[in-house]
């Protein structure tokens, strides 16, 4: 059978999938490069039986081509990540084992020596593609589909498995809550070697039948006059993202400000994730665009588990509740689920949970009980809405037999006129065990505050 998303994508087949500045390329389009590109890994062979398939190409057309084409294959996709230097690069293509590595000619001299010095088949997406396609295997959708690298607080990067049904069922969740429509448009200027930027905005987009605007990297006035073109229904980032975008709209003349505001209310939804985001920024960012963004809280081995209601209230600071089909708990150090107002750890199970880390038993072992993933971030519910306070190891400040979260702290001193940013961790202390510490970066210098 083919995969529900493939099949999904045969209603829409005349309808424009991706758009770049290349082009526009349809559903059909991207059907029929997906299955030469499938046909071309194959070689002849009936399927690829989930072999790594590691791939560097910018945000775009090939890359979606290629991501589809290695599922169709039978293969597991591993996409790189654009930035990384050589030995980041080679670590992940080492760790996940891959047999091919399929690269843009721009990354062919950081990426055929590796190939070369490891015995593995080196494929430019500027290569003809055959003509004649394969008979493509039916992929059971339990099968694993991706691997994606995430580096936690310790340790090399662990490759997070998922299946074709994970993926599925993240996908379905968001769709339901954000309701995704076959109109909705949306420009996605994130990293595509991330959950953020592969399920939330591509893949969502494209199971939902939408048009899916893709920059090959993120500039401010690029997306500024990409939403003034007025088509937009829908817009993703992180924090970051947001505040590169206010700075450039500061920065505008008062009609381009007014222009920019204007094409920014025009859209349905406009989304915030992948870190917190401080209530100045979407204090700043709701002035500006009349919207006030929707947080959300996930993680790559989870997909998103918790979100802000599209229609009704926000609260900010909040990540709001579970989204459909996730359940999510706080325990606390005993595995006791707390009650309401008292921070625990959370935890997730459902479908969209990842099915373990790749080759390494032991850490998948480790952060699972029970049937539930341990995130090793602490929250609190307050008023039926869940506040992260941070990573367990990492944002939690134990000092004087307290748990203080570094992140609270930051907020309170963003909300100070003079501190433009701010970093708080905690340093070992013999009388407190860890004293509360801040980095400050002031917006005048020479000011004392």
């Amino acid at each position: 059978m083919n995969l529900p998303l493939i099949n999904r994508v045969l209603e829409h087949k005349d309808q424009i999938a991706i758009a770049t500045n290349e082009g526009t390329y349809t559903y059909g389009d991207l059907l029929h490069a997906s299955s030469q590109i499938a046909t071309n890994l194959l070689q002849n062979a009936a399927d690829l039986q989930e072999k790594r398939i590691d791939f560097l190409i910018p945000s775009g057309f090939e890359y979606v081509a290629t991501q589809w084409g290695i599922w169709r294959a039978g293969g597991i996709a591993v996409p790189l990540c654009v930035s990384h230097p050589r030995p980041e690069l080679e670590y992940v293509i080492l760790n996940s084992g891959a047999s091919t590595i399929v690269a843009h000619p721009n990354f062919e001299q950081l990426l055929r020596p590796i190939a070369r010095s490891h015995n593995l088949r080196f494929i430019l997406t500027s290569e003809t593609l055959p003509t004649q396609i394969s008979p493509l295997p039916e992929i059971d959708i339990t099968r694993r589909a991706l691997i994606l690298y995430t580096s936690g607080t310790t340790g090399k990067p662990k490759g997070v498995v998922t299946t074709h049904h994970n993926i599925q069922a993240q996908v379905t969740s968001l769709i339901d809550a954000w309701e995704w429509t076959s109109g909705d448009r949306i420009l996605h200027v994130l990293p595509l070697h991330h959950i953020h930027g592969i399920v939330n905005v591509l893949t969502c987009a494209l199971w939902a039948g939408a048009q899916c605007h893709m920059l090959s990297k993120f500039d401010p006035e690029t997306v500024w006059n990409r939403i003034c073109e007025g088509d937009l229904t829908l817009f993703m980032a992180v924090p970051t993202i947001y505040v590169k975008l206010i700075a450039a709209w500061e920065t505008a003349s008062g009609d381009r400000q007014k222009s920019r505001s204007e094409s920014c209310a025009k859209m349905r939804l406009m989304v915030s994730g992948s870190a917190a985001l401080p209530v100045q920024v979407l204090e700043k960012w709701q002035n500006i665009s009349n919207h006030f963004l929707l947080e959300r809280y996930g993680m790559t081995e989870i997909g998103m588990a918790l979100s802000n209601p599209l229609h009704g209230k926000r609260a900010a600071g909040y990540v709001g509740k579970p989204l459909p089909r996730v359940e999510v708990r706080l325990v606390d150090e005993s595995g006791d689920v707390v009650a309401p107002g008292t921070p625990g750890e959370i935890q997730v199970k459902g479908p969209g949970v990842f099915l373990e880390y790749w080759q390494n038993p032991e850490a998948t072992a480790k952060t699972f009980r029970d049937g539930w993933f341990c995130t090793g971030d602490l929250a609190v519910v307050e008023n039926d809405n869940y506040r992260i306070l941070g990573r367990i190891s990492v944002d939690i400040i134990k000092t004087g037999g307290y748990k203080v979260s570094a992140l609270e702290i930051e907020e309170v001193l963003r909300s100070h006129p003079e501190i433009q940013e701010c970093a708080v961790v905690g340093v070992e202390d013999l009388e407190w065990g860890e004293r509360v510490c801040a980095a400050l970066v002031l917006r005048s210098q020479g000011e004392r505050i």
